[in-house]
């Protein structure tokens, strides 16, 4: 079951408590207990994930390595991170500091 079908069925039984067993309760929240101690990110589309996951081992790098890359490289093409400026010594600059 993924992490959103799980979500659903969570609101489904809190909207309809009353007719929720105890036992059924307990299991929702002893899963809810374990996803939330085991939480590691994101959670993506299974497609998506396989796609990084598969890309991120062709590459021979962590998965959220290469998700932290692919935002950030987004965030700088969208403007919504300033470009990284790198200069060295061998670079030649334009106008007066």
């Amino acid at each position: 079951m993924s992490l959103h079908q799980f979500v659903q069925e969570l609101e489904s039984t809190a909207d309809h408590i009353a007719d929720a067993s105890r036992a059924d309760l307990q299991v929702l929240l002893r899963r809810a207990a374990l996803l939330l101690r085991n939480v590691g990110g994101l959670s993506l589309d299974p497609r998506t994930d396989e796609a990084l996951s598969g890309l991120a081992a062709e590459m021979g790098t962590a998965k959220s390595d290469l998700v932290e890359t692919i935002v950030g490289e987004w965030l700088v093409a969208n403007a919504y991170l300033p470009v990284p400026r790198q200069l060295d010594e061998e670079s030649t600059v334009e106008g007066n500091a």
